[in-house]
């Protein structure tokens, strides 16, 4: 009795026109108490109860719903109006038959001020009130009258109960539809928040990836940069250097300028190939191990300083990217031997094992503290290619004793 109330059709149209509830009853008794004075006259002695019963029920409505707005949404305070309401009209309709015109009044209040079902107990009433009215021609002395008069009252409950009824299951689809459109405006804002959510992740990973992609970018030409032209640099300044000391010795001078002329020639291609992302050129003609031998072969006919070079296992294809970072170890070793071991003799092995393929560089130099020297760009940028395929990078090396430095990439796959 205290659930919300339903919006049957005459909830909704008392919304659009409040005065079809808050006016239309007073008019509808008014109109019954016209068509009661014309009919009975004024020296009727009955006119004068059936305006005192008429003002009453004016009264009743004044007191109990128009003056109080508030008692509108009280189930309870409402169910005590209507009843006394349906009290007062049963007096009205059994003296005067022509007061069944002011029974809408009582279906407009039980309808619009109590819930399903509540509201079929006095909807009932009243459509027993205006089926007495309807029938009130009928005999209701013989037994056909009173079949007749019930049949009457019967239509109008059925009518009326069944009126309630389909009404009351719209509300629900209507509801329920209500219901599956909010629920479906809350799934959209969801979907439209994760959406922007999403976007702005994607947005995010992909400024992280260009950042990422920048900084690879950086790092390797950095690397090629010193690889190649830092590299080739500093062998044309120490041929010139040579060439200047040579003297008066054409032979020596002629020989080289001529290797820092190889030596320039060969760094533009490499440089050009750097800027191209391609291989290094001695990958391109022939397999990593005779690469490695004439890298050697050049390095060592270049300083005067003998390499030996061996292969152990089994030689089998690498993926390119570890065969070029091997190689361009190779490089970066052999010129450091170069810069600073001050050799005699330099070992270069390349072992093929079972998982991995193993590069280790070995010299009879100066050695150095590689705790606390061998931090420069060249073993970082070989430690960056090593470690970028997933392999390792050890430098051993004891003043007086020589260098060793071992480079151990997987022999499968590559990728950090």
């Amino acid at each position: 009795m205290n659930e919300p109330m339903p919006r049957s059709w005459l909830s909704v149209a008392a919304q659009r026109w409040p005065f079809v509830v808050t006016g239309l009853p007073y008019l509808l008794l008014g109109f019954c108490a016209a068509l009661s004075a014309a009919i009975k006259g004024p020296a009727s002695g009955s006119l004068g109860i059936d305006l005192a019963l008429t003002a009453l029920c004016a009264g009743w409505m004044l007191v109990m719903f128009t003056l109080h707005p508030g008692w509108r949404s009280w189930p309870r305070m409402m169910a005590v109006f209507i009843t006394g309401l349906i009290v007062i009209m049963a007096v009205l309709v059994i003296r005067d038959p022509w007061y069944g015109f002011f029974t809408p009044a009582g279906y407009l209040y039980a309808f619009r001020l109590l819930p399903w079902p509540w509201q079929l107990l006095p909807g009932s009433a009243v459509a027993t009130l205006a089926g007495t009215a309807q029938s009130y021609g009928v005999d209701k002395a013989t037994l056909f009258g009173v079949v007749l008069w019930l049949a009457i009252v019967a239509m109008n409950v059925l009518v009326i109960c069944g009126s309630a009824w389909v009404t009351w299951k719209g509300e629900q689809q209507s509801e329920q539809r209500d219901q599956a459109l909010a629920q479906v405006r809350e799934a959209n804002r969801r979907l439209e928040a994760t959406l922007a959510e999403n976007a702005g992740l994607h947005e995010q990973l992909l400024t992280q990836a260009r950042e990422a992609g920048i900084l690879d970018e950086r790092q390797r030409m950095a690397r090629e940069i010193h690889d190649t032209l830092a590299q080739g640099l500093a062998g044309i300044i120490t041929q010139l250097q040579a060439a200047e000391q040579a003297g008066q010795d054409p032979a020596r001078w002629r020989r080289h300028v001529t290797a820092a002329t190889r030596l320039a020639r060969e760094s533009l291609t490499e440089a050009r190939r750097s800027v191209d992302a391609l291989r290094p050129e001695p990958l391109e003609t022939a397999r990593l191990s005779d690469a490695l031998a004439a890298v050697a072969e050049r390095w060592s006919a270049l300083h005067g300083i003998t390499v030996q070079v061996s292969t152990t296992g089994t030689a089998r294809p690498m993926p390119p990217d570890a065969e070029s970072a091997l190689l361009r170890a190779a490089q970066e070793a052999l010129a450091n031997v170069a810069k600073h071991a001050g050799a005699s003799r330099v070992g270069l092995t390349l072992s093929y094992m079972e998982h991995e393929v193993a590069l280790d560089v070995r010299d009879d130099g100066q050695g150095f503290d590689h705790t606390r020297r061998g931090r420069g760009f060249g073993l970082t940028a070989m430690r960056q290619r090593i470690e970028g395929l997933r392999g390792t990078l050890q430098v051993e090396s004891e003043p007086g004793a020589g260098t060793a430095i071992s480079a151990c990439v997987p022999a499968t796959g590559t990728g950090a």
